[in-house]
């Protein structure tokens, strides 16, 4: 008995993914032309403000502003090393490249903010939306960085507003998630005790679910910022400007001290708008009676 071997390309049928998503990418570019304009017009109207704030006054008046802002915030020991880290920023070349960045950050991450929370209270409060929400945030978890670039470049081109763009959907799931979560760990009892005294379900949303929920969903803020603050580095590529660019072109000319340079203004960054949104979380009136029961 003779077995004959089928290449596979001759059993199953080609099918034209790539193509399809050609056709859809230039049927959007042609047909929603100014509707892309438009949005591309409203980042740049906010990041471009903002960078002009950041970089308008000398480097020593912002670090000293974010460090008072930390002293307010987490205490003296967190000002004084929020003080020396923008200092050690502001004494190498790329201070205005870190406020872009910042800006940037700052602008995606109230974008995919302004979507993820409201998305995570409807999911929260739909549970057929929550299923279907769930495998898509599964699916955006997944995917690779730099496939969020893709489309952003097709539609908006190369400069800040693709990568701001790509930034903000990348950065919403853990929003979407951890919204919805604080919001399903509210006590089922507090909830019908808001119900036996005739408050409305959005009375009740408003006063009682969504301040308990604060600290949970104020991880996932915090989560936002962080995985912003990733992607703008990464959407250096398509010429965002700011610290991607440094390191992207310390990568191609294999120049270490300027990749180091700009990698340490990153961790930086991180850090400060970590402990930064960590502290307004703390802050909150759960988050006090938490502590005054441990301490009772």
């Amino acid at each position: 008995m003779t077995v004959v071997d089928t290449p596979l390309d001759d059993v199953l049928p080609y099918v034209p993914v790539g193509d399809w998503t050609e056709d859809v990418v230039d049927w959007a570019t042609r047909q929603l032309g100014p509707l892309f304009d438009a949005i591309a017009s409203f980042v740049e109207s906010l990041v471009d403000p903002l960078v002009d704030l950041l970089t308008a006054p000398p480097a020593i008046v912002v670090v000293v502003l974010f460090a008072a802002l930390g002293w307010w915030l987490r205490g003296w020991k967190f000002g004084l090393g929020t003080a020396v880290g923008l200092g050690l920023v502001a004494g190498m070349p790329y201070w205005d490249e870190t406020m872009h960045t910042l800006a940037q950050v700052m602008v995606a991450s109230a974008l995919s903010l302004l979507f993820a929370v409201p998305t995570g209270i409807f999911v929260a409060e739909n549970r057929r939306a929550s299923a279907v929400a769930r495998p898509v945030l599964d699916l955006m978890q997944t995917l690779p960085a730099f496939v969020y670039l893709i489309p952003a470049i097709f539609f908006f081109g190369i400069g800040t507003v693709p990568g701001v763009l790509a930034t903000v959907v990348f950065s919403m799931p853990p929003g979407v998630r951890l919204t919805e979560l604080g919001l399903r760990q509210v006590d089922r009892e507090v909830v019908e005790a808001g119900e036996a005294f005739g408050a409305s379900p959005s009375m009740i949303l408003l006063r009682t679910k969504l301040p308990l929920a604060l600290p949970t969903i104020m991880t996932g803020v915090n989560q936002v910022i962080m995985l912003a603050l990733s992607m703008v580095v990464i959407a250096g590529m398509v010429g965002a400007g700011g610290l991607g660019d440094v390191i992207m072109l310390s990568l191609s000319r294999v120049q270490v001290g300027q990749g180091f340079e700009g990698g340490i203004a990153v961790v930086i960054l991180a850090v400060l708008l970590d402990r930064l949104t960590d502290s307004i979380g703390a802050r909150s009136a759960l988050a006090r009676a938490e502590r005054a029961t441990q301490r009772a």
